[in-house]
C-alpha cells in the first residue's frame, strides 16, 4: 500500500504550470506555441508544439503555481513575461491532464512577442540511443504564432482543451 505522503509527492512531481500567450488579430485570436526540441520532434509538426510550461518542483509544491508558470515561460522562451505583457490581466484556464498523466495548469495572458527572440534553455540526452554520447538540445527549438484552428492541429493533443478555453476569451 502506498502512503498518502508518497502518492501526494508523486502527484506533485507530475504537475506543470504554463502560460498561453495570445493576441487579437483581424482574423481572430492567435496563440504562441513552441516546437519541442530534440531529435524525436525534429521532423514532426502535427502534435509537436506546446505551450511554454514546466514542472512544479517538489520544493515548490506549496508555492504559487502562477509563479512557476512565469518562471518557466522565461526559461523556455528566453524572454521574461513582463517584457511581453500588454496588461496585467491573466485568466486562469484551469487544469488539463495529458496522456502521460501529467496535470498542466495554465493561464492565458494577452501580449506580443517576436518569435525570432526566442532562445530556449537546453536539456541533455544520450543520442543516438545506447551510444554513450550525450548531446545538448533546446527544449523549444522555435516558436510561432498560430490562429486557433491551426494551433489545434499543431499542439499536443492533451493541451487542446486549453486552446479551446482561450477561444472563449473574446
Amino acid at each position: 500500500m502506498v502512503s498518502d505522503t508518497t502518492s501526494n509527492t508523486s502527484a506533485r512531481r507530475r504537475r506543470s504550470a504554463g502560460i498561453v500567450l495570445w493576441r487579437q488579430r483581424d482574423t481572430g485570436i492567435e496563440v504562441l506555441l513552441g516546437h519541442m526540441g530534440g531529435p524525436y520532434w525534429a521532423r514532426k509538426e502535427a502534435g509537436a508544439w506546446t505551450i511554454p510550461k514546466g514542472e512544479v518542483e517538489p520544493d515548490e509544491a506549496d508555492c504559487d503555481e502562477f509563479a512557476t508558470a512565469r518562471r518557466e515561460f522565461g526559461e523556455e522562451l528566453g524572454v521574461q513575461l513582463d517584457d511581453v505583457r500588454a496588461d496585467d490581466v491573466s485568466v486562469d484556464l484551469g487544469e488539463i491532464r495529458q496522456a502521460g498523466g501529467k496535470v498542466v495548469r495554465a493561464w492565458a495572458i494577452e501580449g506580443e512577442l517576436d518569435p525570432a527572440e526566442v532562445v530556449s534553455n537546453d536539456f541533455e540526452l544520450e543520442w543516438p540511443p545506447k551510444s554513450g554520447r550525450t548531446q545538448t538540445f533546446p527544449e523549444i527549438d522555435r516558436a510561432a504564432w498560430f490562429g486557433l484552428s491551426e494551433a489545434l492541429d499543431r499542439v499536443i493533443a492533451g493541451q487542446r482543451p486549453l486552446l479551446d478555453r482561450v477561444a472563449r476569451l473574446r
